[in-house]
């Protein structure tokens, strides 16, 4: 079970309802060499059957880098409710049919919300440049907090200011400065290899 279904649990919520927030899926296929044209055909016909079902978000192909025949078809859709209706769909089903001879080997990945911030790429750079630059959030939200927001709640127990200072820097953290700072930096968080 996922953390955040953990924390449903925990909570009070029901593990089985579905998610409201966007949820991305990431297949990743490692191509036949003779069959990546094929392929290529296939997955685009795929990504447009996907990208006309309700909630869909958008779809798209990562091509493989030099050296690799790893594609990367991803699906973005507005909630779980809509993904599953594409991933129970007949044609989803009719389509998967056709590309098991093309593909050595296949991994599926899911995430949504604040799970796509801790989820590493398909080419991760160094990882401490990604320490690095959170590092650099969390010290520039802290930093304000304290100079800004803590002197005017002396009045406010310790616990509930920590508690508080933790949910801003959090929400920024996961919704406003990473989402930004990695785009951002995107050329220097993942370097292109040689």
């Amino acid at each position: 079970m996922s953390v955040p279904l953990r924390l449903r649990a925990v909570f009070g919520g029901d593990p089985s309802t579905p998610n409201a927030e966007p949820v991305t899926v990431t297949v990743a296929r490692v191509v036949r060499p003779e069959k990546r044209e094929a392929f290529e055909r296939w997955a685009e016909d795929v990504l447009g059957m996907a990208s006309r079902f309700p909630g869909n978000l958008g779809a798209s192909l990562l091509h493989p880098g030099p050296g690799s025949s790893e594609y990367h078809l991803v699906y973005r859709f507005e909630d779980d409710e809509s993904l599953a209706a594409w991933e129970r769909s007949s044609e989803r089903r009719s389509a998967l049919a056709h590309v098991e001879d093309m593909v050595d080997d296949e991994r599926y990945a899911r995430v949504a919300g604040l799970e796509s911030f801790f989820t590493r790429p398909a080419r991760p750079g160094p990882r401490w440049r990604m320490t690095l630059l959170t590092i650099a959030a969390v010290f520039a939200i802290t930093s304000m907090l304290q100079l800004f927001v803590m002197p005017h709640l002396d009045a406010v127990p310790w616990g509930l200011r920590l508690l508080g200072s933790a949910v801003v820097v959090v929400l920024l953290l996961g919704h406003v400065l990473m989402p930004a700072l990695t785009r951002l930096f995107a050329g220097w968080l993942h370097p292109p290899r040689d």
